[in-house]
């Protein structure tokens, strides 16, 4: 790519100043197409997340990452520890899928999808315009002396950026131990359980650290996703752009003056009017290419399109184009590493559908009891002990449980059991079981058996056990 005229590099960040102290940005409010989109994708989102662990599929929470029991829900999914390696393929198809994306249209993600950036830009820094003002008031607010206006802005930016920082942890907090434990814990009082009071106070603190003062330095410094951008964008990649072969021409930018011909002047249709600039929400300068800060976030594709227009030039001299296409006008295509994260992602996604076919409701784990060897039984009947564990992944109780032997003649006698066996709703049953087995139907010292799990007359389960008999010689 070639470098554009009157381009200023930098060795630092571009919210540092000379000096190394942060450098606040207060970028000027957006407005326009993209920016109309961003709204309705953004609040979208947030409606979502919001109610998305107050919904229930099947009797499961829709979306659950409750860590510390390892229990997972995934779109009414219920993932157990048994299934973390289920939840594992679930993440890999989500990294490789921002992946693709990344590579085929950029940081699309942080603009359109982020949290952070949704959060910022659409709840935080709008509630700011609101309070504070656009841009210019931003800057004269924070320069001027404490006096009651100043006073009573900050206290009411503060209070209502601190009440949606303990909303948003209220939220983030039902995700992690159960929109249902959320609501007992509130209907109770949040002293009788201190143990979650002091985390979700721990949250509203680091949600109001990050949107009240850390803001795109999270972008900058903190997200590591950022960083993978430089990796995995090249130039095919389609990302904010700004078009230098238009904007700078022959003899670079100039100021707009009226009934001037600037293409007769070797000028471009920049004209450095610096609202790219003040209208970022991580302070950079488009022109200057694609860098780590930008986000993707089009306020500076919406706020140059409303410059041309202005002064009656095409709009796009900022837009969705990849380095070659610019450079060369080669429209996007398919390219091999495209297609390979591709079909990874097909591969990963196939995975997954098919683990979850043949997975079942209830897990059955029979295993012979430690230091046990046979015992010989009156005729010719050979008996093995075992433990069984049955865990059941439904929000219902299993009832009349059995279990029977496949192929081989013999009984299955269970310890300490009532006649009608249950395994209760999103738990376990577990005990001891004998099976005796007819000598003349053993082939060795070791058989293994496959054993049927029922629920009244319905085969729901199947597993295998290692019977142990005496060694037959011939």
């Amino acid at each position: 790519m070639e470098t554009p005229k009157n381009e200023s590099f930098r060795d630092t960040i571009g919210t540092l100043t000379d000096d190394g102290k942060r450098a606040w940005v207060y970028p000027k409010k957006p407005s326009g197409r993209y920016y109309e989109k961003r709204k309705i994708v953004s609040y979208g989102l947030i409606v979502f997340l919001f109610i998305a662990p107050f919904i229930k599929v099947g009797g499961h929470q829709f979306l659950m990452f409750n860590v510390l029991e390892r229990r997972f829900n995934i779109f009414g999914f219920p993932f157990w520890p048994q299934d973390f390696y289920l939840f594992v393929i679930s993440m890999l198809i989500g990294v490789v899928f921002v992946a693709l994306f990344t590579v085929a249209f950029g940081r699309i993600f942080c603009g359109w999808i982020c949290p952070q950036t949704i959060f910022m830009e659409m709840v935080f820094r709008r509630i700011e315009y609101w309070i504070d003002g656009d841009r210019n008031k931003q800057r004269k607010l924070d320069r001027q002396k404490w006096d009651l206006e100043k006073i009573r802005k900050r206290l009411l930016k503060w209070f209502v950026f601190l009440v949606i920082s303990f909303l948003i942890a209220n939220v983030f907090l039902a995700y992690l131990i159960g929109s249902d434990t959320l609501i007992k814990y509130i209907t109770e009082g949040p002293f009788a359980h201190t143990s979650t009071l002091i985390p979700l106070v721990i949250f509203t603190a680091v949600f109001y650290f990050v949107f009240a003062w850390f803001r795109e330095q999270v972008c900058i410094i903190a997200c590591p996703y950022g960083r993978l951008q430089g990796v995995l964008l090249d130039n095919k990649s389609i990302i904010v752009a700004y078009d230098h072969k238009r904007g700078e021409a022959e003899n670079g930018r100039k100021s707009f003056r009226k009934n001037e011909d600037r293409q007769a002047l070797g000028h471009g249709d920049c004209i450095d009017c610096m609202q790219c600039v003040n209208v970022c929400p991580t302070g950079i300068d488009i022109r200057n290419g694609t860098q780590l800060e930008c986000v993707n976030c089009t306020a500076c594709i919406d706020e140059c399109d409303h410059i041309m227009d202005s002064i009656n030039l095409p709009q796009g001299l900022i837009r969705y184009a990849s380095e070659d296409e610019i450079e060369k006008k080669n429209k996007f295509e398919l390219t091999p590493r495209l297609k390979g994260y591709t079909a990874v992602l097909i591969i990963l996604t196939g995975l997954l559908t098919g683990l979850l076919l043949l997975r079942t409701d209830l897990e059955a784990r029979i295993l012979r009891l430690p230091g046990q060897l046979y015992e010989h039984k009156q005729g010719h009947i050979i008996s093995n002990v075992f433990t069984y564990k049955l865990i059941n992944k439904t929000t219902d109780t299993i009832s009349d449980v059995s279990f029977k032997l496949r192929k081989y003649k013999g009984e299955i006698k269970l310890v300490s059991t009532s006649d009608n066996f249950q395994v209760p709703a999103q738990g376990a049953a577990e005990g001891t079981v004998f099976i005796e087995i007819d000598k003349s139907e053993l082939s060795g010292d070791k058989d293994k058996l496959m054993i049927e799990v029922y629920s009244g007359d319905e085969l729901i389960e199947t597993t295998t056990v290692n019977f142990l008999g005496p060694r037959s010689y011939n």
